[in-house]
């Protein structure tokens, strides 16, 4: 690859404060930073990591909610060449403890309050080194390890000049960890030059014209899609507003929209439900938003038309998954319409192929469909992932015959927008969340009753899809749905556990032994047990 080919993505932060230094970069309540203070911090703490021994290349975890040091932690990260690893912070100790050691992190950032992660990871995570506490630090015993205090060390280091990494264009720079359909989550590598490329494209084909007299508002963690969000705002000089609160109270957030002038937003169609559906949404001004940006699942005809009327020509949709950082298709604001009857409603459709990308919908032989036949979506082009950390026999899997595999079914139409009809894995989508259903069963059959378990996604009105666990336990004994539940607490975040259980004498299997699914979820509508849902 051309060395001349690539710059590192932190150049976005540094051309931005060099343009606005005075102007506001980061809103969280009363406090507020500019962008030549953002810029300062980030080298401080560079700085600081480099003191410390870490070096370019090395992986640095980040458990914490929505702040500054979460904010300028990614930044950090880049700038030294150094990988982030932002975990979802409800994740359970042990899961963040999986991700601390698969990564091979060196530093942890990390919130007091999730003490008990900082312990899992020490214990799991062998080459870890440092821990900096983002706050005052707890009295913890860490063996091994040396703590110190992330502000500390920022304040310690203000000062420092620039010392930006020379990168290549397949250098990493973000692990982005999603669900496998083995229950551990894989970490999709995403690069510098990959990275670059899907900024302009978001830029372009998501909000464009945004500049920096634009503010957005992160109702989302950064560790994910609200993250990459981030970046194109910072590419603006757009400010960024975050909550005070890991909390979404949508009265909060529509009185910070109209408090800031809030232009452009990242969510999920289940949280754009929410806030919608919430009286605040009448009772403060929202004229200032141009661009409510909503992925992650499909939403509900009901609930587009009633944001569309509410909000007025403001929604974009996008397609994609984590390995191609959403890259897929774009459904622009001008593409919707309230009015079925409109021909722009494009009613079922996720949208266009994105700038620079292209779609295929393949069959099991690695075909191309005719039009309008049900395959595989398939996309290439400068957007998709370097392949999974560590995981050679996963990476060849998802890019076999030069594609990157999504595991998702649907079609493409004569104009080239795509629908999608189904899901070939057995992932479902709750909140925006993809959760994959093989961990959950994996811990239930640890539980002394169970013999027998199915966990499936089922139609949701509120949260697209919920998990139900269907069991069937040892003879000779029993439990209650209440005790299955308590025993994931602690073992797996809140929302991968089902929302429902039910106890069958016996599971649908196949002729060779494996327990059927599409017949699971067949019976469950059949018996009444799970009411469909109209996606009216």
């Amino acid at each position: 690859m051309n060395p001349a080919q690539v710059t590192n993505l932190a150049r976005l932060l540094t051309h931005t404060a060099r343009l606005f230094p005075e102007r506001t970069a980061l809103i969280q309540g009363d406090l507020r930073w500019t962008w030549a203070q953002i810029d300062q911090r980030v080298d401080a703490l560079v700085a600081a990591l480099r003191a410390l021994g870490v070096q370019q290349g090395d992986r640095l975890l980040l458990q914490s909610r929505n702040n500054l040091a979460t904010f300028e932690s990614a930044w950090a990260a880049f700038r030294m060449g150094c990988v982030w690893v932002p975990t979802n912070f409800r994740l359970a100790p042990g899961e963040v403890a999986y991700l601390g050691s698969s990564s091979g992190a060196v530093a942890m950032l990390v919130e007091p309050v999730f003490a008990d992660h900082a312990r899992a990871v020490v214990a799991e995570a062998p080459a870890l080194r440092h821990v900096l506490w983002i706050g005052d630090a707890p009295a913890t015993d860490l063996p091994r390890v040396q703590q110190h205090g992330h502000e500390a060390l920022v304040q310690q280091h203000l000062g420092a000049g620039p010392a930006e990494a020379t990168v290549g264009y397949d250098d990493p720079l973000w692990f982005f960890y999603t669900s496998g359909t083995t229950g551990k989550p894989k970490a999709a590598i995403l690069t510098h030059g990959q990275m670059n490329f899907v900024v302009a494209n978001h830029l372009a084909d998501l909000i464009p014209g945004t500049d920096e007299r634009d503010v957005s508002i992160a109702v989302a963690p950064l560790s994910h899609g609200a993250g990459i969000h981030a970046l194109l705002n910072v590419a603006r000089g757009a400010a960024t507003v975050l909550l005070p609160s890991e909390k979404l109270d949508p009265a909060v957030v529509w009185h910070l929209i109209e408090q800031h002038r809030v232009s452009n937003l990242f969510t999920v169609p289940t949280i754009v439900k929410m806030l919608v559906e919430h009286p605040a949404v009448d009772q403060h001004d929202h004229s200032s938003l141009r661009f409510v940006i909503y992925a992650g699942a499909p939403m509900y005809r009901a609930d587009q038309r009633l944001a569309l009327q509410k909000l007025g020509p403001v929604l974009v949709q996008y397609f994609g998954l984590g390995e191609v950082t959403g890259c897929i298709t774009v459904l622009p604001a001008h593409m919707h319409s309230a009015d079925d009857a409109d021909p722009d409603s494009n009613i079922g459709s996720c949208g266009k192929p994105r700038t620079g990308m292209e779609i295929a919908i393949l069959d099991a032989d690695m075909n191309l469909v005719p039009m309008g036949d049900i395959g595989e979506i398939c996309v290439r082009g400068a957007a998709v992932f370097a392949g999974y950390h560590a995981n050679p026999e996963a990476t060849a899997k998802a890019l076999r015959g030069g594609w990157f595999h999504t595991g998702d079914l649907g079609k493409l139409d004569a104009r080239g927008m795509l629908s999608i009809t189904g899901r070939e894995s057995d992932m479902y989508i709750s909140g925006g969340s993809n959760v994959y259903p093989r961990e959950c069963e994996e811990l239930l059959l640890m539980h002394p009753a169970v013999a027998e378990v199915a966990v499936l996604g089922v139609p949701d009105r509120q949260w697209g899809e919920t998990g139900v666990a269907v069991v069937v336990c040892r003879p000779g004994h029993s439990a209650t749905a209440d005790e299955l539940i308590a025993f994931l607490d602690g073992k797996l975040a809140r929302y991968r556990w089902p929302r429902q259980v039910f106890f069958w004498d016996a599971l649908p299997k196949s002729g060779y032994g494996k327990i059927t699914k599409k017949d699971v979820r067949a019976l469950l509508f059949e018996r009444g047990e799970v009411q469909p849902v109209a996606a009216d």
